[in-house]
């Protein structure tokens, strides 16, 4: 049955689709009047329900009873990703979502390639949450993660206070971080409520952010000898660590 995003959703009512849902209900998968679909709200309820009136980009449904949605993980993860060229931030927050993450918290440091403005200015934010609910309707949740708006990594490590924070670094990449480094192996006693998770850029991270994020309480972790791509590693942090807190 093919799922449509409707926040607000009331079971035994009309509701207007969004536009971006309509048009992929009408035009895209071609669906008619009187078939029937599933809705969700994006925060944790579904509903079968059947198409009423497509009027141009207008399209209506009635939520008729209640489905049950994919299970959320018990372990509320935020990926905060530094912001990658091209795509492949894309590809990062689709493969996060499908994984469960509760948000996405992209940021800038010192080796990120993209600029803060460009994400204002060039209408990334929009295509991530289109991306979102994509993934979403992809993978059978009825939560629909935020993305946060970009910070600079300062920023990131002073807003960090009351979860789980661990900062995924190259193994031989700081002195420091190895010194202060944490086993995975030892996270299986560390079992959080919540999470944060930080993946770096393309160039890795700078000694001195390794430094302040030590200061910050933050927690170093290792993926093991390989140098992993940054477009790469969250989706593999996010999956060791839901299989070590059998959160799956």
């Amino acid at each position: 049955m093919h799922r449509f995003y409707a926040p607000g959703f009331v079971l035994q009512q009309e509701v207007v689709l969004p536009e971006d849902e309509a048009h992929h209900l009408a035009k895209v998968m071609r669906l008619k009047e009187g078939d029937l679909v599933a809705v969700f709200d994006g925060l944790g309820h579904e509903a079968a329900a059947c198409v009423q009136k497509i009027a141009g980009r207008r399209v209506t449904v009635k939520a008729l009873e209640k489905r049950v949605a994919a299970q959320e993980p018990g372990i509320a993860i935020t990926l905060a990703q530094a912001l990658l060229k091209g795509d492949k931030m894309d590809r990062v927050i689709r493969d996060a979502v499908m994984l469960g993450v509760a948000a996405i918290q992209p940021f800038t440091s010192a080796r990120t390639e993209v600029p803060r403005e460009a994400v204002r200015a060039g209408g990334r934010k929009d295509r991530w949450d289109r991306t979102v609910i994509a993934s979403v309707k992809q993978c059978g949740r009825a939560v629909v993660p935020v993305v946060h708006p970009t910070l600079a990594l300062p920023e990131l490590l002073r807003a960090e206070h009351d979860v789980l924070c661990l900062m995924f670094v190259e193994p031989r990449q700081s002195a420091e971080a190895a010194k202060a480094g944490t086993s995975l192996e030892s996270l299986e006693t560390r079992v959080p409520g919540k999470a944060t998770i930080l993946i770096g850029p393309e160039g890795g991270w700078e000694p001195q952010e390794i430094n302040a994020a030590l200061d910050a309480g933050v927690t170093m972790v290792s993926l093991g000898e390989r140098v992993l791509r940054a477009d790469a590693a969250g989706a593999l942090a996010i999956a060791v660590l839901q299989y070590i807190w059998k959160d799956f």
